[in-house]
């Protein structure tokens, strides 16, 4: 499915470039300005109006609350954990992950472990080089192909910035087939070598490669079974994560902490998507050591976990992450 060719710039994301399939680019494929408002073009005789972003009236973030599902949300996180059985956890574990079980007496308290009857377990991974740029990913939810990206990022443990098209989006979707001049997603952009293509098996290779051990994994190298598996696991959401819905792009992307196989996250990514929010998401797969990073900032580690930069909340708890970012970008 493809958007319009006719493509109006945004106020916000201002293209530098228009990339080619597998050829070399210069810069990131948008600058965000840095302010924190949008103003809108006007008439001279009408003054400019200005768009502030702020959290809803009386809001604050809830308490996190580990390993629960707010009852009007069973069904949803029920649907979207049916991607756990057809992918096999897919994405759920960092390359090179591995895990020993300890005393909890030796795990210092401000160090990430996750806890079990008393003993502590703790988690490594070998994951490969680290981009000094996040990758920067067209894609949406309801696509097998996206999926399939989505996955290796999670075992690469890379950051991505994500540009979300959706169908009839009128921003990111036109931008990336202005960009690589074809109808099709995923595309990605790395801004750190130059290189830009199309094809979910070449881009995995491409990270593989890039930023792994060469080595795609064999759940994500099994061709039209992975495919199909890719599809079967969004059935349980029926087609969340690819419709636009209208919205106010902010200045900032947003950042999530999440990764691919969990279903909180999917339920919250689904809406980033619908909304055409670009997001930095920083992929935390058991084993990844940004799992310590998320225990540092917020005394607890649970994905996923919002920063906005255009509101300055941050919070846990899926449910009421996707409330706020309905109620604050939603038209």
């Amino acid at each position: 499915m493809a958007g319009a060719l006719n493509f109006t710039p945004s106020l916000i994301y201002r293209p530098i470039f228009k990339a080619k399939t597998n050829t070399s680019i210069s810069r990131n494929s948008f600058s965000i300005r840095s302010s924190s408002t949008q103003t809108p073009v006007t008439s001279k005789d009408e003054p400019p109006k200005t768009t502030t972003f702020s959290p809803p009236p009386n809001f604050k973030p809830p308490e996190p609350k580990a390993f629960s599902i707010r009852p009007d949300k069973i069904f949803d996180i029920l649907g979207a954990s049916l991607a756990l059985f057809f992918r096999l956890g897919t994405g759920a574990f960092v390359s090179g992950y591995s895990a020993s079980v300890v005393s909890k007496d030796e795990v210092p308290s401000d160090q990430y472990a996750l806890g079990v009857a008393g003993y502590k377990i703790k988690e490594t991974s070998k994951p490969g080089p680290r981009p000094e740029l996040p990758i920067e990913l067209y894609e949406f939810e309801g696509c097998p192909f996206c999926r399939k990206v989505r996955e290796m990022v999670a075992v690469l443990d890379l950051d991505v910035l994500y540009y979300p098209c959706p169908q009839n989006g009128p921003n990111f979707r036109p931008k990336a087939i202005q960009m690589g001049g074809k109808r099709q997603f995923p595309y990605m952009v790395d801004p750190n070598t130059g290189v830009a293509m199309y094809e979910s098996d070449d881009i995995m290779k491409y990270l593989a490669e890039k930023y792994g051990d060469g080595n795609v994994p064999l759940l994500l190298s099994l061709g039209l079974v992975t495919t199909l598996t890719a599809g079967f696991a969004m059935i349980g959401r029926m087609g969340k994560g690819s419709s636009y819905t209208p919205s106010r792009l902010p200045p900032k992307p947003l950042e999530l902490w999440a990764y691919e196989p969990s279903p909180f996250c999917k339920v919250v990514r689904e809406v980033l998507v619908e909304l055409e929010l670009p997001h930095i998401l920083h992929s935390c797969a058991r084993g990844s050591p940004k799992r310590q990073l998320i225990y540092e900032k917020a005394g607890h580690f649970q994905v996923p976990y919002l920063e906005d930069p255009n509101t300055g909340i941050q919070m846990f708890e899926s449910a009421e992450i996707v409330e706020y970012i309905k109620a604050t970008y939603a038209l």
